[in-house]
C-alpha cells in the first residue's frame, strides 16, 4: 500500500502507549516494544527498510541489537521480508503463527532461508521482560494472519492494545478464505481494544493521530471508539466481492 516511496520514507518514529514505539515507514507498519530483558520488533516490512527501522529505533534512544524477539502479521514480503536480516543484525528469536510458516518459508530475498525459531499456534503467549503479546489467529488475508494483543499503562491506567492483521479479502474468495474471514471479524470484534493498531498506519489513522499528538493533545492513540473502524470497512469490501463473484455467469 502506498507509492515505493511512501513504503521506504520512514514516517517520524514516536511513542504510542507505554512501552509501545512506532518504528516504521509512511505506509507500512513497524513496532517496537522494550522491556527492561531487551525488545521486541513486530513486523520487518522489505528488507530494504530494515536500515531505516534501525535508524528509527536508535532515534528512540534505543539500541537494535537490543531487540531480543522478532514477530510479524502475516506471511507477505511487505510486512516480513526483512525478518532474516534482522535475526542477522540482532540474533533475535524469529516466532510466527503455525498457518503462516508455508507463506514465510516461500519469501527468499537474495537467496536467504527465512528463519523460524519458535512455531505458534492461537492464543498462545510471548512474553519478555514482563510484557506479555498474545497471538490471535484471525485468517483470510493469509491463512495465518495474526493480530497480536497486550496490555499498557499510562496516567494509571491499564488499556488493552490490538495490532490488528490486515482484514482485506483476497482478490478471489474460495469458501476457505470465506469461511476464515467470517470467523475473523467475529474474532476480532470480541477482543477487549482501547488502542487500535495496524500493519498498515492507515488502518488506525496514525498521521492524523500523531499531528493530534504533536499539538500536545490528550494521548489520540487511545480511541476505543475507534477498535473496529477497519473492520467495518474491510468487511463491506468482503461482502461486496462475494456478492459480486457469485452473481458473475459460470464459465
Amino acid at each position: 500500500m502506498g507509492t515505493p516511496e511512501d513504503q521506504t520514507t520512514a514516517f517520524a518514529p514516536h511513542r504510542i502507549v507505554d512501552n509501545i514505539y512506532y518504528v516504521g515507514t509512511r505506509t507500512l507498519s513497524s513496532f517496537l516494544v522494550v522491556t527492561p530483558q531487551g525488545n521486541i520488533l513486530i513486523d520487518s516490512t522489505y528488507e530494504r527498510n530494515v536500515p531505516t527501522i534501525e535508524k528509527s529505533v536508535q532515534q528512540l534512544g534505543f539500541k537494535f541489537s537490543d531487540i531480543k524477539i522478532l514477530l510479524g502479521n502475516h506471511a507477505h514480503a511487505d510486512h516480513q521480508e526483512g525478518d532474516a536480516l534482522v535475526k542477522r543484525m540482532t540474533g533475535a528469536q524469529v516466532m510466527a503463527m503455525s498457518e503462516d510458516v508455508p507463506g514465510l518459508q516461500a519469501i527468499k530475498p537474495g537467496g536467504k532461508d527465512h528463519p523460524i525459531d519458535r512455531v505458534l499456534h492461537d492464543g498462545e503467549s510471548v512474553t519478555l521482560g514482563g510484557t506479555t503479546l498474545v497471538a490471535h489467529l484471525t485468517p483470510g488475508h493469509t491463512h495465518g494472519c495474526t493480530t497480536w494483543t497486550t496490555k499498557a499503562r499510562e496516567a494509571g491506567k491499564t488499556y488493552d492494545i490490538v495490532l490488528g492483521c490486515s482484514l482485506r479479502p483476497p482478490a478471489t474468495l474460495t469458501p476457505e478464505i470465506v469461511n476464515e474471514l467470517n470467523r475473523s471479524f467475529k474474532s476480532v470484534r470480541a477482543l477487549p481494544c482501547d488502542v487500535p493498531l495496524g500493519d498498515h498506519p492507515a488502518q488506525y489513522r496514525m498521521q492524523e493521530k500523531y499531528a493530534k499528538l504533536a499539538k500536545g493533545s490528550a494521548n489520540p492513540f487511545i480511541d476505543a471508539a475507534g477498535c473496529f473502524i477497519e473492520a467495518d470497512i474491510q468487511e463491506a469490501m468482503f461482502h461486496a466481492l462475494l456478492d459480486e463473484q457469485q452473481k458473475a455467469p459460470r464459465p
